[in-house]
């Protein structure tokens, strides 16, 4: 894959209009003194783990005896699910346990941006990366910096999208990636015949 494919994968897959949505309340809950020093320590925390997997994914799987094959069918199933989350949204009723604390990686920043689908696709395109991960990184970084824009807008873009308007780009994202989803489920039964 090009360096703009993957990108785009990535970007789909951080879902970051189907996050503003999230990060508002759980931001809300923050002074706002504190609140855009929050959101760019988790999206750096976000990044941190972005990097690791990207150069320690082919690591993880020597270490784990994992097959490109089986992280592909695996990832395509967790992108699938997710994917079906984004086009189908459950009802979420306000949990009456909500922290009040201060998140600290946790949500934010796994598993709502560097969360195990991402993570699933990392490994497998570095695996797949011939043992250069700097265009994966590239791409990686490119995501991650369009979702800190869009994040770091995100009161701006609620306001101009509302929330109906978030859903329906949340609900287009989420048909593409059910497409990624699928091709990455194929391409690993397929794999081992080629």
């Amino acid at each position: 894959m090009d360096t703009l494919s993957v990108f785009v994968t990535l970007l789909l897959i951080m879902d970051p209009f189907g996050n503003i949505p999230v990060f508002l309340p759980i931001l809300e809950r923050i002074p706002e003194s504190r609140r855009r020093k929050v959101l760019v320590r988790e999206l750096f925390l976000a990044l941190a783990v972005i990097v690791l997997a990207v150069f320690g994914g082919n690591a993880v799987m020597s270490f784990l005896g994992l097959r490109e094959q089986s992280v592909s069918i695996a990832g395509g199933i967790i992108l699938f699910l997710i994917a079906l989350r984004m086009v189908f949204p459950a009802f979420k009723s306000p949990s009456a346990d909500e922290s009040e604390a201060e998140p600290f990686l946790v949500p934010l920043a796994i598993p709502m941006i560097a969360g195990p689908s991402l993570l699933a696709v990392l490994l497998l395109f570095a695996s797949g990366a011939g043992g250069n991960p700097w265009q994966l990184l590239l791409a990686a970084i490119l995501a991650w910096s369009a979702v800190f824009i869009i994040l770091f807008s995100s009161t701006f873009l609620y306001k101009v999208l509302s929330k109906r308007g978030l859903m329906a780009v949340e609900r287009l994202m989420g048909m593409v990636l059910i497409a990624l989803a699928v091709q990455l489920f194929i391409d690993g039964i397929a794999g081992p015949l080629n």
